[in-house]
């Protein structure tokens, strides 16, 4: 069964553009009863949680908790606060194994997972060249700055020891970031704190990381994705229940100089911006998953990318090429009269 078969509850193709689903709320529910949205900045980006609540004191202490816990997973594995266990283990592990928490070992070790499933499109080293780029001041290194810094950018210089809980690098200059799967993680962590807590209908997001359990009483949730070249823009538009989505793209973090676009999504064989792809969307059953195969995708381009997807049977992708095509994994092919 594919993911949109699954996650879409018999919507079997994919809808195009605006105004094909009403966000309307269905039948008559308790007076108490309310949505609560809450939006707030963690991990660099924008976060929000919407749920269904019959007490108004439960739900707004239910979406603080997920706030809170996703500070406490931002304070463990950002590479931007210098404290950060992973700011630890960058600074250490080249001279010597650092022990590390569970939590920490296990979500580099599904990191590392994934490097293997993709051929080293998703790893997390990247951030030994990616540590020269900052987006904020326009700076890119140079061709003898990445060319320097790139024999670092390989996961098999990551050597984890489950004994231990300890985490080696095998050469000096290699840095990791979990930029392009913490985020689904937090997300994954924040649905599951509202499950334990009895929620059934909730949404959780981080920057293009999104959750969600439950429908809107007989409808689904609309997810959007946004057009590439303009942020006020939903270019489609994807129905969703008990599923996970994430979108990358190369619109997130950028500047453009001379005619190229430099971006936060570098391909680790040349620690240069990927630039087959615009904007790649993945839905699956959770967003630790979802985010790191839309980094692989967005690294692989759409011919591989595509074929990855396609092998595996728990996931669908909707691809955006620099020319404004539109691709489809095989689970979300539109009807020929919509191609």
């Amino acid at each position: 069964m594919s993911a949109w078969t699954k996650l879409a509850h018999g919507v079997t193709r994919l809808l195009l553009l605006s105004g094909l689903f009403s966000m309307a709320l269905g039948a008559a529910r308790p007076a108490a009863a309310e949505w609560l949205l809450r939006e707030t900045a963690i991990m660099g980006t924008r976060c929000a949680v919407e749920l269904w609540t019959e007490d108004h004191a439960r739900g707004e202490a239910a979406i603080e908790q997920v706030f809170a816990e996703m500070r406490r997973i931002d304070a463990l594995m950002s590479h931007y606060k210098p404290d950060s266990e992973l700011s630890r283990v960058n600074a250490r592990a080249a001279e010597e194994p650092v022990k590390v928490s569970r939590e920490l070992f296990d979500l580099i070790a599904l990191a590392l997972d994934y490097s293997r499933i993709t051929n080293g499109a998703f790893d997390i080293t990247y951030a030994s060249v990616g540590y020269l780029y900052d987006f904020r001041k326009r700076i890119h290194p140079g061709r003898e700055q990445i060319g320097a810094a790139l024999p670092a950018i390989d996961y098999r210089h990551v050597k984890l020891d489950p004994k231990t809980l300890t985490i080696r690098f095998e050469r000096p200059g290699v840095r990791i970031d979990l930029g392009g799967i913490a985020k689904g993680y937090a997300v994954d962590r924040g649905i599951e704190l509202l499950q334990a807590a009895g929620f059934t209908r909730a949404m959780v997001n981080a920057g293009g990381d999104t959750r969600i359990i439950g429908d809107r009483f007989g409808k689904p949730w609309i997810a959007g994705i946004r057009h590439p070249d303009d942020e006020g823009k939903i270019a489609l538009r994807i129905p969703i229940e008990d599923a996970a989505l994430s979108t990358s793209g190369d619109y997130e973090r950028f500047f453009d100089e001379g005619g190229v676009r430099y971006h936060h999504i570098l391909d680790p064989k040349t620690g240069d911006s990927a630039r087959q792809l615009r904007s790649v969307t993945i839905i699956g059953p959770n967003a630790t998953r979802t985010d790191a195969l839309s980094t692989s995708v967005f690294v692989l381009g759409p011919e591989a990318g595509l074929a990855l997807i396609n092998s595996l049977d728990d996931v669908d992708a909707v691809l955006v090429t620099p020319q404004g095509k539109v691709l489809y994994s095989k689970g979300l092919e539109p009807p020929a009269s919509a191609q």
